[in-house]
């Protein structure tokens, strides 16, 4: 089986697109139309065009592409602001807030139209915001994504899961947020974990789960990747690069 798989996006719509592109290129090369593309989570914040990133997922969708979206910790974080302008996600230190610079949340408004938000209240700033996200976009970021995925011999998880849990019983918050816990676990989880949350300065395969985020969020590529018979490359522009399971 051919899985592909992207990391975390934060609201670049152009590299999502070249994304998208490099995977359309090794499709052709191997003539599979119908392997199924995970977006591993963090769609928004950060980046200058969350809105469009949302809208060409949703697009996709619509035409019948066999995309899967998975939620990540910024997502939910995006939809929590929407519901309640006070509401805090239980993963996020006590001193931050969604709208504060180092998570992006303004940005991600911004894209919406809604400017100013660090000089405004904000219950004016959600106020904007209800009327500027689409009905459509907020039901897809609350309802369309799911948390996990599961292939032969795979999870794809945004963050990661609880080791030893058995994936039907892992709560959203770890499917979101978990990272010493998981990251420090050598252990065989049964399944190849697929994740991303914690930026990499390379695609990294540690051999009970592999880290797909490079940092899209701070300026570096966005990777993708392509999983088949238990081995992974990363797309580049000048085709496959093998990626090997450290030691």
């Amino acid at each position: 089986m051919r899985i592909y798989a992207i990391g975390d996006i934060h609201g670049h719509l152009d590299k999502l697109a070249a994304a998208h592109e490099m995977i359309a290129r090794d499709r052709g090369a191997t003539g599979d139309t119908s392997a199924p593309v995970v977006h591993i989570g963090d769609l928004v914040d950060r980046g200058p065009d969350s809105r469009g990133v949302i809208a060409f997922l949703i697009a996709g969708l619509d035409a019948g592409a066999p995309w899967i979206v998975l939620r990540g910790n910024h997502d939910r974080m995006f939809t929590t602001f929407l519901d309640d302008p006070d509401g805090h996600d239980p993963g996020l230190r006590a001193h931050l807030h969604w709208v504060d610079p180092p998570l992006g949340g303004a940005t991600t408004l911004a894209s919406y139209g809604v400017e100013g938000v660090a000089e405004r209240f904000l219950h004016d700033v959600h106020r904007d915001a209800l009327a500027a996200v689409p009905a459509r976009h907020r039901a897809f970021l609350g309802k369309a994504l799911e948390n996990s995925w599961q292939a032969p011999g795979l999870v794809f998880a945004h963050a990661g899961i609880r080791p030893g849990v058995p994936l039907a019983r892992q709560s959203e918050d770890d499917l979101l947020w978990i990272r010493k816990a998981f990251h420090d676990d050598r252990r065989d989880h049964g399944a190849l974990v697929v994740h991303g949350h914690t930026p990499v300065d390379a695609v990294t395969h540690y051999g009970n789960r592999l880290n797909i985020d490079t940092g899209a969020g701070y300026g570096a590529p966005l990777a993708t990747v392509v999983i088949e018979d238990g081995a992974v490359w990363q797309l580049t522009p000048e085709g496959r690069a093998p990626v090997r399971a450290e030691g």
